[in-house]
């Protein structure tokens, strides 16, 4: 050990945590070499070793120069700019591991040294250290891998929050990436809710993508939500029925019900009895049958007078030849009605039904129809199309063949693509995936599928938009879930926002490790230090200078926190989500050539397909103009 070289000053203040150390007047300011190696004196996150018998105490400079004189000292030492304040971390036995917490503090006159490679290595372990993977390097010394406990970051969550530009997506590829390594976690289970459809290129040779309008030469997969696995309650959401008064609200349950019953007793379905069948529970039903048959209850026209009117007494129009016009359920045709007369032995009158969802009925008419909502309410295999002869036909497949494809695939993530969803219903379907997910894993916790055996982990990209402080949606209740619940049973989150201070502190502080790149708001970085747990506020203040890919790692996932240089991915795995000066320093110089005429056709075309990389475009490459 290089006491005499590394020797910095002693300790001078002690309160709690937080020790002021007064320099030595012959230590040397600027830069030491030890060893070989250069160290910068007094920079803001190095660290600081403080031996005590056989017991080293680290902790972090969180303040340098005349601003970290004590209080009791600063009428006497107004100028005192060789001070350091540092906040105490962990500690470490001479030959011993590093481990986090003080079991005793410093006192007056104890020695404050260096931390030298030779330390940082003991601090933050070795690349091969089990339950570890590198991110990259610590930022004071490279040539040492900034090392994230796995264990720690897929049970207690995480959070990666930086501004635009800061390197976020990158850094989420990157962690995932070493997540998902082949050689060390062949059984890795990671689900990333794409909002903007980013990840495909970054991880595409371990990932199954599922996508609305999947392009299948890109080996995407079509997305499918199927509507019976939602509530009642989600159902109505993403459903217009939304509004509906109590009265209403109990018919439309008993409806639903009688629907799923009768499905279950046309296919009985493990697990599930008529006797403990809910409203809510997952058994295949016809919505267009939900819908056809609500439609002829309350706005049909019938033939006979009263309460008690039947399908017998509709007053069905008919076609030239003759034939009633009944119309179609699954292409959501209403059946078309004689009009209402006012007198006379053929008289027509208006439905009995009390129920008073007219305008629903039509708007869930509109919606059914709507091919951009096919991907629930058509959901591929798992959609039930019944006819007017076979009314309670039942999908190919069951919920088991949906968790099996997002959950237990040959690839070690899910990307599920929600860039094509609707805006009108994205947050319901945020929520709607959450809860599937957490429901699947609560429910199965004791088997080998469930997450207490084998993890899973959940990215939830641009989380602010859902997270804020007071959001009570739908998505915003189904996360706070996973956050507060998942842990205990196998659920991990992974928080990633570019506005922090928009999401519910709570929600934060339930993150056990922050990555947190630059952050030039102040409310944002304010926000970030109120729900650290170590006292770092000095090392926080750097979040606006830090580099782009260079983030400040908090938390339980690593022994110490650190400043770490992520690992740049090669350009053909970066996500899509650079802007063009990744792609091009001189953007600008789009602007200097005279303008000439474009032909907008292939534009027009990817807005239409919604899809900017369909191979199907004369092969053109994404960022490359076509000649």
């Amino acid at each position: 050990m290089h006491y005499n070289s590394t020797y910095l000053g002693t300790v001078q203040d002690v309160q709690g945590a937080t020790v002021s150390v007064a320099l030595d007047k012959d230590t040397i300011s600027g830069l030491v070499f030890i060893d070989g190696h250069g160290y910068r004196i007094g920079q803001i996150g190095s660290f600081i070793r403080i031996p005590i018998g056989f017991v080293d105490l680290f902790g972090i400079v969180s303040q340098v120069g005349a601003g970290a004189v004590p209080e009791t000292l600063a009428h006497t030492e107004p100028y005192g700019y060789r001070w350091l304040k540092v906040q105490l971390i962990g500690e470490g036995q001479r030959s011993g591991p590093f481990q986090r917490g003080v079991s005793q503090y410093p006192t007056i006159n104890d020695e404050a040294h260096l931390v030298t490679e030779q330390d940082l290595t003991k601090i933050y372990g070795k690349p091969d250290e089990p339950g570890h993977v590198r991110i990259g390097g610590v930022a004071s010394a490279e040539s040492i891998p900034a090392l994230v406990d796995v264990n720690r970051l897929v049970t207690r969550h995480c959070a990666v929050l930086g501004t635009t530009g800061a390197g976020k997506s990158t850094t989420v590829a990157n962690l995932l990436a070493s997540f998902s390594d082949q050689d060390r976690y062949p059984s890795a289970r990671i689900i990333v809710l794409d909002i903007h459809g980013e990840y495909h290129t970054a991880l595409k040779d371990r990932a199954t993508i599922f996508r609305i309008n999947a392009d299948t030469s890109r080996d995407e997969e079509p997305l499918f939500v199927p509507y019976w696995a939602l509530s009642f309650d989600e159902l109505l959401r993403v459903t217009p029925f939304g509004g509906v008064s109590d009265t209403d609200r109990v018919a439309l349950v008993d409806q639903l019900k009688r629907l799923k019953l009768a499905s279950l007793q046309a296919k009985s379905r493990s697990g599930v009895t008529p006797d403990t069948m809910t409203v809510d529970t997952p058994i295949p039903f016809s919505i267009h049958r939900f819908w056809y048959e609500l439609y002829r209850d309350v706005l049909s026209h019938h033939t006979a007078q009263g309460v008690n009117q039947t399908r017998d007494t509709e007053a069905i129009a008919c076609d030239a030849e003759g034939e009633k016009l009944i119309g179609d359920i699954m292409t959501v045709q209403p059946p078309e009605y004689l009009p209402i007369t006012a007198g006379g032995s053929n008289r027509v009158y208006l439905s009995a039904s009390s129920l008073n969802i007219r305008r629903q009925l039509v708007a869930v008419e509109s919606r059914l129809k709507d091919t951009r909502y096919d991907f629930l309410f058509r959901p591929g295999p798992w959609c039930p199309e019944p006819s007017h002869q076979d009314l309670n036909a039942q999908p190919t497949k069951d919920l088991d063949a949906l968790l099996e494809s997002w959950l237990g695939g040959n690839k070690p993530i899910t990307i599920l693509d929600l860039s094509g969803v609707p805006e009108l219903i994205l947050m319901d379907l945020i929520g709607v995936l959450l809860r599937l997910l957490f429901d699947a894993l609560f429910w199965g916790r004791h088997l080998p599928e469930g997450g207490r055996r084998r993890p899973l982990l959940i990215v939830l990209e641009e989380a602010h938009s859902y997270l804020g402080v007071g959001n009570i949606g739908p998505a915003a209740t189904a996360a706070r879930r996973v956050v507060r619940e998942g842990r205990k049973y196998g659920l991990g989150a992974m928080i990633v926002s570019q506005r922090p201070s928009e999401i519910d502190s709570t929600i934060l502080s339930q993150c056990g490790t922050i990555f947190a790149m630059r952050l030039a708001n102040d409310t944002d970085r304010s926000h970030v230090a109120g729900v650290v747990s170590d006292n770092l506020e000095g090392l926080l203040s750097m979040l606006p200078a830090l580099r782009t890919g260079e983030a400040i790692v908090i938390g339980e996932a690593v022994h110490l926190p650190l400043r770490a240089i992520v690992d740049a991915p090669a350009k053909n795995r970066r996500p899509d989500s650079d802007d063009p000066l990744i792609y091009d320093p001189d953007a600008a110089r789009g602007w200097s050539p005279q303008r000439q005429s474009k032909n907008y056709n292939l534009l027009l075309e990817k807005w239409r397909s919604e899809n900017p990389k369909s191979t199907q475009d004369s092969g053109v490459k994404p960022c490359e103009e076509p000649q």
